[in-house]
């Protein structure tokens, strides 16, 4: 069964759109959190397609057009027609607000999109439906090549790299300090090196240079 599903823009994670009635029976807060910290993880670079497992659920999700579609799923539910509903799902929205969502600021600004949303929901809660049945019949949807990834991967990957980028923060702050003192140090050096040297010469400079305006 389709529990919950949010759409998201790719570039900067904001919300655009989501299921407002989701199951009342079970929490999904905590998956909602993870789908939000996938969300942040996305890049030009992610997999288009993509399933996440996570307790007992999964999320599918798919990308278009800079837009993430993603649904949170029963593991028992079809993989096939979880992405039969995205693609649904992604259709629609791209035809209605495909040419706003790059300009919009505020998170869930297409919330009216809910409607449709819980419509497909519901022609797909029943796995067993002729017209479902068909779905997982078609041999043109191909998602045996759909990788599966776990959520503590997905999550532990985008720590890492969090943890990387700060520690090359980091490894740059110490660099340039050490640049600075090592500088500083070069010049200390040649101070004591030639400075005796350049005063000598210049009291003999001025020796000479006395001695000759005076005589």
């Amino acid at each position: 069964m389709v529990k919950s599903t949010i759409i998201a823009r790719v570039a900067d994670g904001v919300p655009l759109a989501a299921s407002m009635d989701d199951e009342e029976s079970s929490d999904l807060t905590e998956y909602k959190n993870q789908a939000k910290t996938i969300f942040k993880k996305l890049s030009p670079d992610s997999d288009l397609r993509c399933s996440i497992e996570t307790g007992p659920y999964v999320f599918h999700y798919l990308i278009e057009f800079g837009v993430c579609y993603l649904t949170l799923c029963d593991r028992s539910y079809p993989k096939k027609l979880a992405f039969a509903y995205l693609e649904e799902i992604q259709k629609e929205f791209h035809e209605k607000y495909g040419n706003e969502v790059a300009s919009v600021a505020r998170p869930y600004a297409f919330v009216k999109f809910d409607t449709f949303i819980q419509k497909t929901k519901k022609q797909y809660k029943d796995t067993r439906t002729q017209k479902n049945l068909n779905k997982l019949n078609d041999d043109l949807q191909d998602v045996t090549r759909i990788m599966t990834k776990n959520i503590s991967d997905v999550l532990g990957r985008g720590e890492t790299l969090d943890r990387m980028s700060t520690m090359s923060q980091q490894l740059k702050s110490q660099s340039d300090k050490y640049k600075k003192q090592s500088k500083s140090l070069n010049m200390q050096a040649l101070y004591q090196k030639y400075g005796p040297v350049a005063i000598v010469g210049g009291v003999v400079l001025l020796v000479l240079l006395l001695r000759f305006y005076w005589w």
